[in-house]
């Protein structure tokens, strides 16, 4: 059962927290973005775009795969400077896998997937070795693709330790954190149903139990993005893509690692959002109207920037980056951040 709404009683301040842009050459929207430290940052988006920068933003590289033009990428992981795992989404053919081992001189198409009925949404990593594909259902459960190599080779994974899907239960392909990992474990959302929910495993995918939340969902509305700060703490974030200023049931979160999840509703963000990162010492959510920051494991909120970002993510030594429309990349500026 869900738990009760938590009503805070004041906000707390954003402590300065602050965006700088970092100029990057092109104009496409970035949907998702690895961060691997302080230096160096993968991003890509529309159009087959796949950036990185080594020394901080100064100077962003294109190094997309050849002939990708067409395709659209939604999840990006760096296991390093050399190393990375892009998803590109859609259904059918559309979704493709590509790695590179060279910082991306070179990529190899790991998959392409066959199935017209297949629509993939988003892909996350435990470790440099485990991650998990996820597309919205097929034959009534949703469909994971695994890799245990770093993702040189993916494999279906067994749709019988999936719960059954709602009619009309999808993911979201935003900013390819609504599958994400903490601890060796994994965790989906959804919407467009009767309810949202989060899916989670403890076994790398192959069983999976599912908890319902109080996010509203329609169709086109539900969970964006997903951020955990410990395996038993986190947030849920989204709203309605179709009506992004809309407010209310906006975001929860669970402090049982998605057993149950309780809405916050006083000092929430105002307005659909689409990612959501854990910085190291505060949750922060990103959408199309501002960016906010939770200094109290999420129970309030406080908007510090207006202008558009798509996704976020952290890197191992605690920097913070955002990206979104027009090219846009930025690198968070915080009192405990890089």
């Amino acid at each position: 059962m869900t738990n009760p709404s938590v009503h805070a009683s004041r906000p707390l301040p954003a402590d300065d927290h602050a965006w700088v842009v970092t100029p990057t050459g092109v104009d496409v929207r970035l949907r998702c973005l690895a961060v691997v430290d302080h230096r160096t940052v993968w991003a890509a988006g529309a159009n087959g775009v796949v950036l990185r920068t080594e020394n901080g933003g100064a100077a962003w590289q294109p190094v997309g795969p050849a002939g990708a033009d067409a395709l659209h990428f939604r999840s990006i992981r760096a296991f390093d400077a050399t190393h990375a795992v892009a998803l590109t989404f859609g259904s059918g053919e559309a979704a493709r896998i590509f790695a590179t081992a060279d910082g991306g001189v070179h990529w190899t198409e790991t998959f392409r997937n066959r199935d017209p009925a297949a629509f993939y949404d988003c892909m996350t990593f435990a470790d440099r070795r485990h991650g998990l594909a996820l597309a919205d259902p097929v034959e009534g459960r949703f469909r994971l693709m695994g890799t245990s190599d770093g993702g040189r080779t993916w494999s279906p994974v067994d749709p019988q330790g999936m719960p059954p899907a709602l009619d009309g239960e999808a993911a979201f392909a935003a900013s390819g954190t609504c599958l994400v990992s903490h601890g060796g474990q994994y965790w989906f959302a959804t919407g467009s149903a009767a309810r949202a929910r989060v899916f989670r495993s403890f076994d790398l995918g192959r069983t999976w139990q599912v908890a319902d939340t109080p996010i509203r969902t329609v169709r086109d509305a539900g969970i964006f993005a997903l951020s955990f700060r410990s395996p038993a703490e986190g947030v849920a974030v989204g709203g309605d893509y179709t009506d992004q200023t809309r407010p209310g049931r906006l975001l929860a979160v669970t402090r049982d690692g998605g057993g149950t999840w309780r809405a916050v509703e006083d000092h929430a963000p105002p307005a659909y959002r689409s990612g959501a990162v854990w910085t190291g010492h505060a949750f922060l959510v990103v959408g199309p109207t501002g960016s906010e920051v939770s200094v109290d494991d999420g129970l309030t909120w406080t908007t510090f920037d207006t202008s558009s970002f798509d996704a976020v993510s952290r890197g191992g030594d605690g920097s913070c980056w955002a990206s979104g429309e027009h090219g846009r990349v930025a690198r968070l500026v915080a009192p405990t951040a890089n």
